[in-house]
């Protein structure tokens, strides 16, 4: 049989691996070191960066070392202190990738190596890997026979060593998963049929491997359990078509490769000791034993002890100290003392794995120790060890202490005496019930009959009846489940007394501590936790904490909790983006490729399970994780298409010429998405920028500089978008995110210029009309276009000048002076228009400046032009000087003399120079009549031709008072007057004088019409011969809602409310008749209707300026002290021809008829 080169290298070092841990196990010393010579990793793909690939462990024998750990390259792999490989940066592996591991110790240098091999899962490799997969396919081929003799086959030395294969249990598959490949030489003269044989084949269990009989290849069928079979023998043969062997059958060996799937089992859950108080340390106490049902030759079933808590804390933390490997219990400290502490509780956790506690799986266990006193005699206190029976513990008797008589005869208290281990009670238990606890006795009960009794928290205070005592036995016993999130422990005092009630013994105090069961399954603080985590994430990056509680005993297995994710979605890039510390519930990523634009967030399913998350006896919970996965700026801007074009008039600015659209992945709106455009080439003067649209990320080309395009027709600009927020480390911009922008520019029509622009030119004032000036033309820019230029006059404000249209030739119109208003500090300005006939036609303007240089043209003239003085000469005299409208040097200074005429101007006044342009004007008589006096004055300027003008100075003289101011300017003004003005003043006062005076006339007149319409009305509306219909009455009072008050007589109302005679309006209707009329009497009775009315009737006719009381009409009221009286007489039986009526002939013809009718006879 035959091997090949793989396969015996793996043997050798199988064999290797072999001698190597037995000679570990058989060798008392420790050899540190790594616990591996060679580190197999499969991984699933290339690796990539931070992807932690495996943990190597250090073996240091207790010595605590300080180890620095390194690689042998650095490049590609690092390590952490805790021993983790990680992969630096992201590389691919082309089959696989051994690397070196190195640790030294900082104090002595000592140093240490193994070997890491890295392969990627799916390569083809000869050797068998322990991988946690099935190992790569191998080749077995059937050895050569051999010929004996007889002709039959012949086995050859060594021909059955075939290297075992080695098979991981609990493999997830796939199924059926190749194993090895088992043929024959003689294939090639033969049609050889393989088949299997052997316990896993076709025997029971059968059906776990198969053979395919063309190909040869062994698979497995399932997943192995190496806790119910180890190993597999099977034998392979070799047949041909027609069944008969080929080959000597060969031997296949299978040995199920152990993983840590089971966790220590401690033989019982609650383990009980003793001690005595004061021992020495280093005393054994007791020993506890956990098994584990992985291979005990591996790490898998190497189990270590740690105590995780113990309770209580006194006198210190560290009382008992455990053997990490054979789980021997010894104190470490030597204060033991049963008066402060009689009991302990200790936590003992065994771990696999050599007790890793990050790869281990563990498992917990309750040792209580006792503290006995060691002077007390043994039959003082009787108690039974408590075993793991999963019922109460049996009952145990408590003697009460020997009392001893002192000197007054009562109980003396023994030393140590009171000292009683606590009770243990199991929360929960399901009874029955009552439960007996312990039992109490005297050693009186020998010689006379005792009662027993119990008072305490829950016996006789509340909570009550929980806890009993039989008066007889002493039996106490509990009545229901306790509690122990209620009530942690009770304190309880048990009496003896005898049967007259006189108590026998001290009382004895007992502690009953109520022992937690698992009965509360943890609770998360929040059913539903957010957190966030960049993209791009390394592993290792924290995320967030859950946190969860338990209302158990958090000392014990009961309230330690532990978490893990259950499910993750969605499970892409993988299914294990995440990972939580079991202990603390962080959150961190475990492995890269978080891409917020593919998957924005994930929702983990955390549970949290007590018992130390023991699956099988810890109760659990579920929360949900969202985790938002956040951007960063990973996702460059991409410009849509590598060019864009556009196009813009010349000489337009701020306008928009070509929209650049990008695309990005990461989240809008964010200053990872915003994109900044810059102009990178084509655009050396800078007349382009790139803004931004907000709205659509868009990039809008704008122009910003003026375009010619007799310089430049076409512009290529080079654009890069980039992000306001700066690119992940790592990510680069790509090709597209550079782009050209074309723009061509369009030819217009411009405008044409005039060069220079202004154009300054200096003449002397004076020139002539129709003089020619300059010439003043415009250049065209529009250097292609062949175009003529028309001129024409803009802006000329004293037309003076006019304009060639063809050829720009400017000449004057008028004479040009510098003394115009139109001419500003010595410059004329005028404007000129150029025009040419492009389509549309452009213009220009140009302005020409005129620099107007001074000649002597004009005269100089006296300021002020009027002055006053006193009649008599005063040292003060009048200063005057003189005024040019040209400048030096045609101005000052200034000569100035008096007129000789007339003859009384020297002989009045004189005049003296002051300085150049300055003199004093005084009298020469010692008085001079007041009055206006116009004084010539003959001043001379300084012109190179000099100007004389002839001045008059006003001067009025007037009589002063003693500070020299005028005191009759009235007549001196009236004096100035000449007889027009006073005529035309007059005339002026009569006129007003005449306009009052009729106004006065007129409001007169306007007032006696007014009264005069009161009586002259339209002939229409004359009363006097129509008849005028006022008003109707209505009907009865049965049918009409009149108000009856008013009905009631004058003299029934309050006297508050009747107006005094004389005190109302002449246009009001009186509220009480005049004194001289008689008054009707109050109202008579209902009955009498009659007399009422006539009474009414009476009151009427005697009363002619009140209307009828009996009336709710109300016409008018004319006044008071008319002549003709009031109307409402007219129908009066008491009234008749004896009233005159002659007056009202005077009134006109209508006022005469009405007289005809009413003062004449029956006629």
């Amino acid at each position: 049989m035959f091997l090949n080169e793989g396969s015996g290298a793996l043997l050798l070092a199988l064999l290797a691996a072999l001698q190597v841990s037995a000679e570990g196990r058989g060798t008392p010393l420790c050899q540190p070191g790594f616990s591996e010579d060679l580190y197999d990793v499969v991984v699933s793909g290339n690796p990539t960066e931070g992807q932690p690939l495996l943990r190597v462990k250090f073996v240091d024998c207790g010595r605590s070392r300080r180890l620095r750990f390194k690689t042998g390259d650095p490049e590609d792999f690092r390590i952490d202190g805790d021993g983790v490989v990680y992969a630096t940066r992201s590389f691919q592996i082309p089959s696989a990738r051994a690397i070196l591991i190195y640790a030294q110790d900082v104090d002595t240098q000592d140093k240490w190596r193994t070997k890491v091999k890295v392969t990627q899962r799916g390569q083809q490799v000869k050797e068998t890997q322990d991988t946690g997969a099935p190992a790569p396919i191998q080749e077995i081929t059937f050895p050569l026979g051999h010929g004996d003799g007889s002709a039959g086959l012949e086995r050859s030395k060594r021909d059955w060593v075939i290297p075992p294969i080695n098979v991981v249990e609990n493999s997830r598959g796939p199924f059926p998963s190749k194993l090895v490949r088992v043929t024959s030489d003689l294939q090639m003269k033969h049609v050889v049929r393989y088949r299997i044989t052997g316990p896993g084949a076709d025997e029971p269990p059968a059906g776990i491997f198969i053979m395919d009989p063309v190909s040869g290849e062994l698979s497995v069928m399932k997943s192995l359990d190496r806790e119910q079979r180890p190993s597999f023998q099977l034998r392979a043969h070799a047949l041909d078509q027609f069944g008969n062997q080929l080959e000597n059958s060969i031997d296949i060996y299978i040995n199920v490769i152990d993983q840590n799937d089971n966790r220590p089992q401690f033989v019982h859950q609650i383990w009980n000791g003793r001690v005595q108080d004061g021992s020495k340390p280093g005393t054994h106490v007791m020993t506890i034993t956990a098994t584990d049902k992985d291979d005990s030759r591996t790490s898998n079933g190497a189990v270590q002890y740690r105590i995780v808590a113990q309770s209580p804390k006194i006198p210190t933390d560290g009382i008992f100290s455990i053997n990490s490997e054979s789980g021997s219990i010894a104190t470490m400290v030597g204060s033991l003392d049963r008066e402060k502490v009689p009991e302990y509780t200790l936590i003992i956790q065994a771990t696999d794995m050599d007790g890793h506690v990050l790869h281990g799986l563990s498992n917990t266990a309750t040792a209580m120790i006792q503290v006995t006193d060691a002077d007390l005699p043994s039959s003082t206190m009787q108690v039974k060890e408590t075993q793991d029976t999963g019922a109460p513990p049996p009952i145990r008797e408590i003697v009460f202490p020997l009392g001893h008589v002192d000197g007054s005869g009562g109980l003396k208290r023994r030393k140590r005496d009171w000292v009683i281990p606590s009770i243990n009670v199991p929360e929960s238990s399901r009874g029955p019930f009552p439960s007996e606890l312990v039992r109490i006795r005297s050693d009186h009960d020998k010689n006379r009959s005792l009662r027993y009794s119990v008072t305490g928290p829950g016996a006789d205070q509340p909570p009550t009846g929980i806890f009993i005592i039989n008066p007889i036995s002493g039996e106490l016993s509990v009545t229901k489940p306790l509690d122990r999130e209620q009530i942690a422990s009770f304190h309880l005092r048990a009496h003896a007394v005898d049967l007259n009630g006189n108590q026998v013994e001290n009382p004895i105090d007992i502690s009953i501590n109520v022992i937690d069961i698992n009965d509360n399954r943890p609770e998360f603080v929040h059913q539903i936790w957010n957190g966030t985590v960049p993209e791009g994430s390394k592993p290792g990056t924290y995320v967030m904490t859950v946190t969860s509680i338990d209302k158990d005993d958090p000392k014990t297995v009961n309230g330690m909790l532990r978490y893990k994710i259950l499910a993750q979605s969605p499970d892409t890039p993988s299914n294990n983006m995440f990972t939580i510390n079991n202990q603390t519930g962080g959150i961190i990523t475990m492995a890269a490729g978080l891409d917020r634009e593919k998957v924005p967030q994930y929702t983990l399913i955390i549970q949290a399970t007590d018992m130390e998350g023991n699956a099988m006896y810890g109760l659990s919970n579920t929360a949900t994780a969202l985790i938002r996965v956040t951007d960063i700026n990973d996702n460059p801007p991409e410009f849509t298409t590598y060019t864009f074009y556009g196009e813009v008039p010349e000489n337009r600015v701020n306008i928009v010429v070509a929209n650049l659209s990008v695309t990005d992945k990461d989240q809008p709106n964010t200053p990872a998405w915003n994109a900044v455009y810059k102009i990178i080439g084509g655009d050396p003067t800078g007349r382009f920028t790139v803004r931004t649209d907000p709205a659509s990320n868009k990039g809008l080309v704008t122009v910003v500089k003026p375009i010619d395009y007799e310089v430049s027709r076409t512009f290529v600009l080079t654009v890069i978008a980039e992000n306001e927020e700066f690119l992940a480390k790592g990510i680069h911009l790509p090709r597209q995110s550079t782009a050209t922008v074309s723009i061509r520019v369009i030819d217009v029509n411009e405008s044409p210029y005039f060069e220079p622009n202004p154009k300054l030119m200096r003449l002397e004032e004076g020139m002539p009309a129709e003089s020619m000036l300059t010439v003043f033309t415009a250049q065209d820019p529009d250097r292609f276009m062949e175009q003529t230029i028309r001129y024409s006059k803009l802006y000329d404000p004293a037309n003076w000048l006019r304009i060639d249209p063809a050829n720009g030739q400017i000449s004057t119109m008028a004479l040009l002076d510098r003394e115009s208003p139109y001419v500003q500090n010595n410059l004329y300005n005028a404007t000129f228009l150029a025009s040419d006939n492009g389509i549309p036609p452009a213009s220009g303007t140009g302005t020409l400046q005129i620099f107007l240089l001074d000649i002597n043209d004009n005269a100089p003239h006296v300021f002020p032009r009027e002055a006053e003085m006193c009649e008599r000469p005063e040292p003060n005299g009048i200063n005057i000087t003189a005024i040019d409208g040209d400048i030096h040097p045609n101005a000052g200074p200034f000569a100035f003399e008096l007129s000789s005429r007339p003859s009384t101007v020297r002989r009045n006044w004189t005049i003296t120079r002051l300085s150049g342009n300055y003199a004093q004007l005084s009298l020469r008589i010692s008085y001079l009549e007041s009055g206006i006096y116009e004084v010539p004055i003959i001043i001379t300027d300084s012109g190179n031709l000099p100007m004389v003008n002839t001045s008059y100075l006003r001067v009025k003289v007037c009589q002063c008072d003693h500070n020299g101011d005028c005191v009759d300017m009235e007549r001196i003004v009236a004096a100035g007057l000449g007889t027009g003005a006073i005529i035309a003043i007059l005339l002026c006062i009569i006129i007003l004088l005449i306009l009052v005076l009729l106004f006065v006339v007129w409001m007169k007149r306007r007032d006696k019409e007014r009264q005069a319409k009161q009586l002259l009305i339209d002939p229409e509306d004359d009363v006097r011969d129509n008849i005028l219909k006022y008003d109707e009455e209505g009907g009865g009072e049965e049918d009409q809602d009149y108000d009856l008050s008013q009905l009631q007589q004058p003299d029934t109302m309050e006297p508050d409310t009747i107006k005094p005679v004389g005190i109302r309006r002449l246009d009001e209707r009186p509220l009480h008749p005049e004194p001289q009329y008689p008054v009707r009497s109050v109202a008579p009775h209902p009955g009498d209707i009659g007399d009422f009315i006539n009474e009414g009737l009476k009151a009427a006719d005697n009363d002619p300026t009140a209307p009828p009381y009996d009336s709710l009409l109300v016409f008018d009221y004319e006044g008071s002290g008319s002549t003709a009286g009031s109307l409402s007489s007219l129908n009066s039986s008491s009234s008749g021809g004896d009233q005159d009526y002659d007056y009202l002939n005077d009134w006109g013809p209508r006022f005469r008829k009405l007289a005809d009718m009413y003062g004449g006879n029956d006629d």
